[in-house]
């Protein structure tokens, strides 16, 4: 990269900053915290007050880019740069000045609405005209072909058109207050006189931006996989603009916010810059013959059935299964009967997208290791079924979107407790234990305990004791559940080098590990009776399906044999499904009686 395209990218990352700030300008209502203009209280530095500096902040950075693009336009004069990209310098030095003149105007009159959009509109119009440049820099337009599919372009200048249409009437319905017009579980508001208008045609037009770059992507990766800039492109809009619907409906749930007014705006300007990359890239690239030698050479060709195959395995869908089930009876509990439906519902979709998201992640991390053990080697990114940059955005969506989603609907406690249980899985567990150490899984399963915790707070706001027995459960059955597998497959685990206790200790002494876990986690279900205020039907299960984990336990440490791993490995599944169960029932009976 140029010097120059080095300084076009930094001139542009440093007007997403501007726009952030001034977010946080609208968000804390500072933006009167400078009564005047250019000055703040007639002094060039402001008083030590917040809002006086959250506005005077964002004067600041507007003269940095002020000054950015004033060095941009004299690089491109100076370094002989095409003529259009000359021009489009010098139009972007008329841009940001006008820029500054509206913010000034914006102050002058109080912050009326038509003023503040157009302040946002100019930024971003300014933000196109800086990645224009950026691009024209290394394509120039001279001379060269362009796109032969039309109709992609098209489609794709359409969903750039109505995402910056998008973010204009976000700005009205911000600047009419209208924000709050009606709650989430209305479908159609009042529609007389008042702001309900325009908050409808926000949600309208949220609907009809998403479906048309989610239909954007799928075309993308239909007809565009020669180019895969293209196709990352689109990938990257209908990513950014599913968050950008969740942090809307977490806007109104927590009442607008500053924690999700400012990433609102910061993702939909985003979504405005993405679009317009992709349009400039498909305007050149789209359908053309050939590509860019730079870029990586695409994956085969896949339905899109295929496609979203793929991506689903990625999730691993059978361990999202098992920590659902784990969900649910909690929520039983907590709620000493049955909880809302719709609680459940939501925590359930919360639960499920946070946890795909450490599976996913978890994938792009070890799929070098993936590859040398055969019952992993299938897996979609080991066997080139989905690009590793792809997948990687996709867990990073998938995380955010739980931690919108749990944030919005359920409570801010479950939504946090969620996205530390990615963490922990990705950076303790995948990155710190998992090639390190014999440990790893027993430290790393607090990970999988963590959704107990998320049920229990969905329905009480809080982490009881209770609570944490139920994650003392899950965090000593997952080694004598895991190591049952790791038996199984000891030879895969060694030809990859992952230190799995069978690979480093033998099959004699993790047998005998399996067994002291298992003694373990009886004795904690047992402990659940008292803490949890539990009747008989739950003690009654855990005395049977206890008794029936250490029999098992006991005869796979006289029998070390595939055969009876295996049998364990499945037997732990069942076990703890059932004793699940068996907690949701007696919630119910106990209450009932």
């Amino acid at each position: 990269m140029t010097r120059f395209r080095r300084l076009a990218v930094l001139t542009t990352a440093a007007t997403f900053v501007l726009i952030a700030v001034g977010g946080l300008v609208r968000a804390t209502d500072s933006g009167l915290g400078c009564p005047d203009w250019p000055r703040c209280f007639g002094r060039l530095v402001p008083p030590t007050e917040l809002h006086a500096w959250i506005e005077h902040s964002h004067r600041l950075v507007a003269a940095v880019v002020v000054v950015l693009v004033a060095l941009l336009a004299v690089a491109a004069w100076r370094s002989g740069q095409a003529r259009g990209v000359r021009w489009a310098a010098a139009a972007a030095v008329v841009v940001v000045l006008t820029q500054a003149l509206i913010g000034a105007v914006v102050v002058w009159w109080k912050l009326e609405a038509e003023s503040v959009t157009l302040h946002l509109g100019t930024a971003l119009a300014l933000v196109a005209l800086l990645e224009l440049i950026a691009f024209r820099a290394r394509w120039p337009s001279d001379g060269r072909p362009r796109a032969r599919d039309r109709g992609f372009v098209r489609l794709v200048a359409a969903g750039a058109g109505l995402t910056y249409l998008q973010m204009l009437v976000g700005s009205t319905v911000t600047g009419h207050h209208a924000g709050l017009a009606y709650p989430l579980n209305v479908l159609l508001p009042d529609l007389g006189p008042g702001v309900a208008r325009v908050q409808l045609a926000h949600r309208a037009l949220a609907v009809l931006v998403g479906t048309l770059l989610l239909v954007t992507w799928l075309v993308a990766r239909r007809t565009q996989r020669a180019h895969p800039t293209v196709t990352r492109l689109a990938g990257y809009a209908a990513g950014l603009v599913v968050v950008q619907v969740a942090l809307g409906v977490a806007n109104v749930a927590n009442r607008l916010s500053a924690l999700t007014v400012v990433p609102h705006l910061v993702v939909g300007s985003l979504l405005w810059g993405t679009m317009f990359a992709l349009l400039l890239h498909a305007d050149r690239f789209a359908g053309a013959a050939g590509r860019d030698p730079a870029e990586p050479a695409p994956l085969p060709a896949r339905s899109a059935r295929q496609s979203i195959g793929a991506y689903v395995l990625l999730t691993k869908p059978r361990i999202i299964e098992l920590l659902l089930v784990t969900t649910v009876p909690t929520m039983f509990i907590a709620e000493r009967g049955v909880p809302s439906p719709w609680l459940v519902a939501a925590t359930l979709l919360g639960g499920a997208l946070s946890a795909a998201s450490a599976n996913v992640i978890n994938c792009y991390l070890d799929r070098d290791i993936d590859a040398l053990m055969r019952r992993t080697a299938r897996r979609p990114l080991p066997a080139h079924r989905v690009d590793p940059a792809d997948a990687l955005r996709f867990g990073l969506v998938l995380g955010v979107a739980g931690f919108a989603w749990l944030w919005a609907t359920v409570n801010l406690l479950s939504a946090v407790l969620a996205t530390a249980a990615i963490l922990f899985y990705v950076f303790v567990y995948t990155l710190g234990l998992k090639r390190r150490s014999t440990q790893n899984i027993v430290i790393g399963g607090a990970a999988g305990a963590v959704p107990v915790l998320v049920g229990w707070s969905a329905v009480t706001g809080r982490v009881e004791l209770p609570a944490l027995v139920l994650f003392a459960i899950i965090f000593y059955w997952t080694p004598p559940h895991f190591w049952a597998l790791a038996l199984r497959y000891k030879d895969d685990y060694a030809a990859a080098g992952v230190p799995m206790l069978p690979v480093v200790r033998g099959a004699a002494e993790t047998s005998n590990q399996i067994l002291y876990y298992t003694v373990l986690l009886v004795t904690v279900t047992l402990l659940l009776y008292p803490a949890g205020r539990m009747g008989a039907v739950y003690l009654a299960a855990a005395v049977a399906l206890g008794a029936a984990f250490i029999w098992r336990a006991l005869a796979l440490r006289r029998d070390v044999s595939s055969r009876r791993a295996i049998g364990l490995f499945s037997f732990s599944n069942q076990y703890l499904a059932l004793l699940f169960l068996a907690m949701a029932v007696d919630a119910v009976v106990h209450v009932a009686a």
